[in-house]
């Protein structure tokens, strides 16, 4: 079935804006400018100042989801499923879990390059997959079994691919690459305690996606906006590249944007496009299926690996590609993917025997090569 104009739009809202937020927030971390008080010009790092503008951009869905609403309540006959009423505080663990891998994340962003931090994420796969086997009682059948090995192979070339690039690459430090490839692995069983947590306890009250993003991410940027002030005064010594080398110096972040303008365009672009991804991928679940959001998600990584060869921001290496094939390959087993496919060819295999014309089925009779049953 032929998708519609509407569905072909959402694929590419969800390609496009998910690959621009990955790419935005490493673009950000590529600019200098001078912070407070004329101190030197120092690259921009600050991570937990991009978390709270991305918590911003979920929380403008909620925003959205009572514009729809209004807007539907106009109608003579409202078609909008709201969803129960709920407890907004089941929303809290889930929000202080996406805070907490969310801003682990764009630490590592710092350390490591876009392709390998969106490669890598695919590690959720095997601790969703554990955790709800431990949790939610469930059982995984063999693909699923057998995708989460196949990804745990995938990581591994990945991470192999970076430590061979390591020695290459003037802008990160080998130890700093190996750094962030492991906090992004931590930061996937976080993030599959989130989507344990959401499905246990979050969407048996059937609430609306948008609704539900809007939450968390309401959560999300009051929290993290609040605990800027303690991050202020916290040392770290040399993992902060503030000149302070505090956890997060939020003013220097202002003082750098106001001297570089440049570098709140990254920040609104990270900001904006996590809005429509989040909605892009809700509603590609809903008028296509998910299968198709998990296949959009993965060719993100290959715009996002593509757009960093041609901007110069990383270089070729061939054992990523066999690492994201790989990881493919282990999603793909993991999300049952390969059943319809498997499906559609048996399928075609039982038609194209009953098609066989009379005249076929004599020859391939006298030949011997077809035996009847009976």
């Amino acid at each position: 079935m032929a998708w519609t104009k509407y569905q072909l739009f959402l694929a590419g809202l969800m390609l496009t804006t998910g690959s621009i937020n990955t790419l935005s927030a490493k673009w950000a971390d590529m600019f200098s400018a001078k912070g407070c008080k004329d101190s030197p010009e120092h690259a921009f790092a600050h991570p937990f100042v991009q978390a709270v503008g991305m918590f911003l951009g979920e929380l403008s869905c909620l925003a959205v989801f009572h514009m729809l609403l209004c807007h539907d309540r106009r109608r003579p006959e409202p078609k909008m499923n709201t969803g129960q009423s709920f407890n907004p505080l089941l929303f809290l663990f889930p929000a202080l879990c996406d805070m907490t891998a969310t801003s682990i994340m764009y630490v590592a962003l710092n350390m490591t390059s876009a392709s390998s931090f969106q490669m890598l994420r695919g590690a959720v796969v095997i601790f969703t997959g554990l955790l709800s086997v431990a949790f939610l009682g469930r059982r995984l059948v063999a693909s699923q079994w057998t995708g989460i090995l196949i990804t745990i192979l995938g990581l591994i070339v990945v991470g192999l691919a970076d430590f061979m690039s390591g020695h290459k690459d003037d802008s990160h430090k080998l130890s700093e690459v190996i750094t962030g490839d492991l906090l992004i692995i931590m930061a996937q069983v976080i993030a599959a305690v989130q989507m344990v947590l959401e499905e246990k306890f979050v969407y048996k009250h059937d609430v609306h996606p948008l609704r539900a993003v809007g939450t968390e991410g309401f959560f999300g940027f009051f929290i993290l906006s609040l605990l800027l002030v303690p991050f202020f005064y916290i040392p770290v010594g040399s993992f902060s590249n503030n000149p302070r080398h505090v956890l997060e110096d939020a003013l220097d972040a202002f003082c750098q944007i106001s001297h570089n303008p440049m570098i709140i365009l990254a920040l609104l672009g990270n900001t904006v496009s996590i809005a429509f991804f989040n909605f892009a991928g809700i509603s590609v679940t809903k008028e296509i299926s998910a299968t198709t959001r998990m296949v959009l998600d993965s060719l993100r990584t290959v715009v996002i690996w593509v757009v960093s060869l041609a901007l110069g921001w990383e270089q070729f290496h061939g054992l990523q590609v066999l690492g994201f094939i790989v990881l493919l390959v282990g999603a793909a087993l993991y999300n049952g993917l390969h059943r319809p496919l498997l499906a559609r060819i048996l399928c075609c295999a039982s038609v194209e025997e009953e098609e066989v014309n009379p005249v076929e089925r004599t020859r391939l009779l006298d030949e011997g090569r077809v035996q009847e049953e009976g």
